[in-house]
């Protein structure tokens, strides 16, 4: 195996998560194209997820909160077709599906220029050139275009990541912890982006522990602990101190 080759720990599938949903006739929530219905997943004697509908609607951008090790990264390999569920369904539209986990995932010994224009030619039909260019101003990643991946910082890697899961332009983008290691200049650049990137009924879906970093940008929130959902709706004015008393 070469290290360029994908399925290394630092590769990943060509589709790199940008996956075309399977065709459902219909949802729980009929503005929902991607939703979990009554789902249970077990890894033998444990649950990670017990008994959770939950709808991700068109042009929202969805908080998936919850502490380290609640069912957050699980749920979202079920959206993305990654695990099947032990019971319920996951219904699914043709709308398209991006997403980025915790890990990064990219070709090592490919540059970033190289490793977004590879995974741009996966796409079917693929984004034009600007959009590529677009990804490296918006996320930050101009200054180190033509370094290796295996080169990378911890920040650099992660925006990276999300920058491939974003090439397609997909319908629906998840993104686990996508402000781990990144420095505070681009953390609001990448927020900014992401606001604006729910334009055309674009969703953005993020799971992460730290519901400060994106309190202000929140159209809905849903909190898991422990394989439960305990909340699933519009977020106070005060979010931080909604999820806090969440957890009590």
């Amino acid at each position: 195996m070469t290290d360029t080759d994908p399925t290394t720990k630092t590769g990943t599938d060509p589709t790199h998560g940008e996956t075309r949903a399977a065709t459902d006739s219909e949802t729980h929530d009929a503005t929902a194209e991607l939703a979990l219905v009554d789902v249970t997943k077990r890894y033998g004697e444990t649950t990670a997820l017990e008994d959770i509908s939950l709808a991700f609607r068109p042009g929202e951008f969805h908080g998936l909160i919850g502490p380290n090790g609640s069912g957050k990264t699980t749920l979202f390999a079920l959206l993305a077709g990654l695990v099947r569920p032990s019971s319920g369904r996951i219904e699914r539209s043709t709308a398209t599906v991006g997403y980025s986990f915790q890990e990064p995932r990219f070709y090592p010994s490919l540059t970033v220029r190289e490793n977004l224009e590879v995974f741009r030619g996966f796409v079917d039909d693929p984004p034009p050139a600007s959009w590529l260019e677009t990804l490296l101003e918006e996320l930050r990643l101009a200054p180190a275009a033509d370094r290796r991946a295996d080169q990378l910082s911890g920040g650099f890697r992660k925006k990276l990541d999300l920058g491939i899961a974003l090439i397609k332009r997909p319908q629906y983008l998840l993104l686990d912890e996508p402000l781990a290691d990144v420095d505070d200049y681009s953390r609001r650049r990448i927020g900014r982006f992401l606001d604006d990137y729910r334009e055309n009924d674009r969703t953005v879906v993020v799971s992460t522990h730290n519901v400060a970093a994106f309190a202000d940008s929140l159209d809905r929130l849903s909190v898991v602990v422990d394989g439960r959902l305990r909340f699933d709706g519009a977020p106070g004015d005060d979010v931080v101190g909604q999820y806090r008393s969440l957890l009590e």
